[in-house]
């Protein structure tokens, strides 16, 4: 089959490789009609990762059962699926907690699987004609027939998940403001889970002119933070106060205004300031242990300089981590499939997978209007 092949920094290609087979009775493989790029894959792409060539990408999949495995009882050939990226056993001390983003089964010695990302475990990625899918009955989310709202469905893979769970992570409540950081993909998830769940006014911090006007259009106020300090310039439209809520979309590759220059935790530190005392942050923006690309010593071992006591001084509440995408993913598919919630807004191109190297090119350097991608092995 061919997929997407990582070769190197900033170079993957499409190439034949093994199709999957089933390795499990509770194994699916899964024909894939949609998946997409996600923003930490460029963390692969970009080679800042411990990644080998030869890893085939994508976590964010969705598609047609094509075949069972013996133990599979809920699943049938000819099921529309979406899978969380995150691969979970559903029976773990995590899982059945409903911490399914750090599994303790499918991943020895890590806490948490996922399909093509390095560390994650054994798991082939989707951008892929097939991929296949461990733990079935659990990962896999029944979706309507048809091909109807694809675009929309395939965003439950991941950034529609994340993007509320990081107003999960800061407990945000009906009639709260919210500060998001960072309008690319999960952060304008972020701001639209903020409103469906009735905040009175949502903030969308960047600087890339599109994601800015995408945050308009949805309702959220743009703040471009090249203009002047972000957390001033919230504060000027909430009578000097603040946001109750504040989410970082961005993690680790955060850049100050007007430098090309990494500073990791200068949006931490912006949050400190524009969250309200007793306020909450939530954090689903990915921070890594070890970032060989970090501007400094301790960044490229994960430390970072967080203004912990301002933090404590203002009562602040963080909640951090990956999303464990199966506490939510069949909510946010019923507001799908109800008209309650159409996340594909966020959606830039839909590609055939021959297009995956340029579509990864013009992602990375966010070119020409490339905010999310959608590639379609089968066209």
């Amino acid at each position: 089959m061919r997929a997407v092949v990582y070769k190197g920094p900033f170079e993957v290609a499409i190439e034949q490789v093994d199709n999957p087979r089933i390795q499990h009775p509770n194994d699916v493989i899964v024909r894939v009609t949609s998946t997409a790029i996600c923003g930490s894959d460029l963390h692969m792409y970009e080679g800042r990762t411990a990644a080998e060539p030869g890893i085939v990408f994508g976590h964010e999949n969705l598609g047609v059962v094509e075949e069972a495995g013996e133990g599979v009882t809920s699943l049938s050939r000819g099921d529309r699926v979406v899978m969380p990226f995150n691969v979970a056993c559903g029976f773990c001390k995590n899982c059945t907690a409903g911490f399914t983003g750090f599994c303790l089964t499918v991943n020895p010695g890590f806490a948490g699987g996922a399909y093509g990302y390095v560390a994650m475990g054994p798991f082939v990625g989707g951008q892929a004609e097939y991929v296949r899918v461990p733990y079935a009955d659990f990962n896999c989310l029944k979706l309507p027939e048809g091909t109807e709202k694809e675009t929309d469905f395939v965003l439950l893979a991941d950034i529609f998940p994340t993007g509320y769970h990081g107003n999960e992570l800061a407990d945000v409540r009906p009639g709260e403001s919210v500060a998001v950081y960072g309008g690319g993909p999960v952060g304008l998830m972020a701001a639209y889970s903020a409103m469906l769940r009735g905040a009175s006014k949502v903030f969308v911090v960047d600087r890339v002119a599109e994601r800015l006007q995408k945050a308009e259009e949805i309702g959220a106020v743009a703040v471009n933070f090249t203009e002047g300090d972000a957390a001033q310039q919230i504060k000027e439209h909430t009578g000097g106060e603040g946001t109750d809520k504040g989410i970082d979309a961005v993690g680790y590759q955060a850049q100050a205004s007007g430098e090309d220059r990494e500073e990791p935790a200068i949006v931490l530190n912006s949050l400190v300031e524009t969250v309200r005392p007793t306020g909450a942050l939530g954090i689903p923006g990915l921070y890594v242990p070890r970032d060989p690309g970090g501007p400094d010593e301790q960044a490229k071992q994960g430390m970072l300089l967080v203004s912990i006591g301002r933090a404590f001084e203002k009562g602040l509440r963080l909640g951090t981590g990956q999303c464990n995408v199966k506490r939510y993913n069949r909510q946010l598919r019923d507001l799908i499939i109800e008209g309650r919630a159409t996340p594909s807004f966020v959606v830039s191109h839909e590609l055939p997978l021959d297009q995956a190297p340029t579509a990864y090119d013009k992602f990375d350097k966010r070119i020409e209007g490339y905010t999310k991608v959608v590639l379609h092995p089968h066209e």
